[in-house]
């Protein structure tokens, strides 16, 4: 019987990463491109959802190039918290000034937000309390309210769907708009079962979001690894180089998928900068040392608009 295979893309800051691996879970191989990042103005940093899709497909295909397609059953993507903007044809639409259609990926290290965020802080509102009281300027909310009061004629009023780019991947892959519990619990104050909270969202200026059920930011969610619609459609498939209805799982953030890799072990995990160290422990312990504020001046990014 032929060795069948599966395939984890990874969407990072600055590339994009594939693996294929046995049902295992033995790595067979693994490949990597660059993705752009640019940087039109200071704290703002963006990217481009067509350019990561091209080198998601391209990374797919050199992993899978030594199989055959039958041999490779399924599919899933991962990537960071940045915030994907698309119209009502789901087609670009761009969140800087410049009126790029291209740039239309607000970075998940983009702080152009921070007043934002410390004034919906400032609400008190309840959701507050499963994000630690504080409303981090790295979260989905602010960076709405943003493009709401900055770009509302270029960008606000011509979106009709905003995704977590984990989402979007899943989007791409499968045409289906239901959105993962890991994105919209982590980064966008979703709180399962009761969903939205209609208040939180009419505080801060938010409420035209709450139109036809909560459309534009998700109104169907799943568990991460649930599969997806039919799995790959005809076009994602002939992009990827894989059999169309390829199962596709619902996506993971990056870190998340991270910490589930290791899950066999009981581990403490400390970030610095874009390293993660794993040490071995006997009990669980938990701690976070995140330390960002270095991490963006070491990435490769152009200042030009």
């Amino acid at each position: 019987m032929a060795e069948v295979y599966y395939v984890g893309v990874d969407v990072g800051t600055a590339s994009v990463r594939a693996a294929l691996v046995t049902r295992d879970g033995l790595l067979k191989t693994t490949a990597e491109e660059p993705i752009t990042i640019w940087k039109p103005q200071p704290e703002h940093y963006v990217q481009s959802s067509t350019e990561i899709w091209q080198k998601c497909c391209t990374v797919v295909k050199e992993v899978t190039s030594g199989v055959q397609r039958s041999q490779v059953r399924g599919i899933g993507f991962d990537a960071t918290c940045s915030l994907v903007v698309l119209d009502k044809n789901f087609q670009p639409v761009p969140v800087t000034q410049e009126d790029d259609p291209q740039k239309n990926v607000v970075m998940w290290m983009d702080h152009r937000a921070a007043e934002q965020a410390a004034r919906i802080t400032n609400t008190g509102h309840r959701v507050l309390s499963r994000v630690g009281g504080v409303m981090s300027q790295e979260m989905q909310p602010p960076k709405l309210l943003w493009l709401k009061e900055n770009l509302k004629e270029s960008c606000w009023d011509k979106a009709a769907h905003f995704f977590d780019l984990p989402d979007y991947l899943s989007w791409k892959a499968t045409g289906s708009i239901t959105r993962s519990l890991c994105t919209l619990v982590c980064k966008w104050t979703y709180c399962p079962p009761d969903g939205w909270d209609s208040s939180f969202w009419t505080s801060i200026g938010l409420e035209d979001l709450l139109e036809n059920n909560f459309s534009k930011i998700g109104s169907m969610t799943c568990p991460p690894g649930s599969p997806l619609a039919e799995g790959l459609t005809p076009e994602a498939a002939a992009d990827l180089g894989l059999n169309p209805a390829t199962a596709v799982g619902a996506s993971l953030i990056d870190a998340h998928a991270g910490g589930l890799g290791n899950t066999k072990r009981t581990m403490v995990v400390k970030r610095q900068k874009s390293s993660v160290f794993l040490s071995p422990l006997t009990s669980p312990h938990f701690q976070t040392e995140a330390t960002y504020s270095n991490y963006p001046s070491s990435l490769p990014f152009s200042e030009e608009a």
